[in-house]
């Protein structure tokens, strides 16, 4: 079976900031892999070359085997972007089935409302929800046509503990490869197989949170990052 994700000697820098330093990693499909680090680690520019939305300096990244592009024309992948703004004047029931219009092979519409928490609030304005049901709204943009891999930016940015539990519960009924970058640990470890631990566009640290927990090189970046001394 093709791996979801397949990433070798990538670089990419801005000027004179080195954001991603000769990353390699491999995500076998049906995995939950979380990118932790601090702001600045390189996940979110990781993040963007994997969706073809920056060119890479060096190296390569493929999605099911084919290059970014192609993949998610064919509705291969769900993508929730942590800065992605949505039309104001707009219903959620307005978005997701435009989201449904433009996919592939779209799942049926009430699946998506239910699996995302929308329920009752599918004819809601954008603009009247709240920060935790707006995510909501733009995770049934991504999961609605049943794409084989989500990529989720930081998808629990600024929500308080109780959203950040609702979101989280949503997405353990999608049942598909997840990537997703956090710099909340207890998010990685409750909800990734595999947890990768980012620092000045490399990688630290690569296991499960159960080998976090158990101690070594893991716990040392683990504690680290904790303390800030990977910041």
């Amino acid at each position: 079976m093709t791996d979801a994700i397949v990433i070798q000697g990538l670089r990419k820098a801005y000027r004179h900031v080195l954001a991603v330093d000769g990353l390699t990693l491999t995500v076998p499909q049906g995995q939950r892999l979380a990118l932790l680090g601090p702001n600045g680690a390189g996940k979110t520019t990781t993040i963007n070359v994997l969706l073809g939305l920056l060119p890479p300096d060096a190296g390569s990244a493929t999605l099911f085997g084919q290059e970014p592009r192609p993949a998610l024309n064919a509705g291969l992948v769900g993508v929730m972007q942590q800065e992605a703004g949505m039309p104001p004047r707009v219903t959620v029931r307005e978005l997701i089935r435009f989201a449904r219009a433009v996919s592939p092979h779209a799942l049926p519409y009430d699946r998506i409302v239910a699996q995302t928490g929308l329920t009752g609030l599918d004819r809601q304005r954008v603009d009247r929800l709240s920060g935790g049901q707006r995510q909501r709204a733009r995770f049934a943009m991504a999961l609605a046509g049943d794409p084989k891999l989500l990529v989720l930016d930081e998808p629990t940015a600024g929500l308080d503990v109780e959203a950040r539990r609702e979101f989280w519960d949503g997405l353990s009924a999608a049942g598909r490869t997840v990537v997703f970058s956090t710099h909340h640990l207890d998010e990685a470890d409750r909800f990734a197989d595999r947890i990768v631990v980012m620092n000045h566009g490399r990688i630290v640290a690569d296991g499960t949170g159960e080998e976090i927990k158990k101690g070594g090189d893991l716990e040392d970046a683990f504690l680290a990052l904790v303390s800030g001394r990977l910041a």
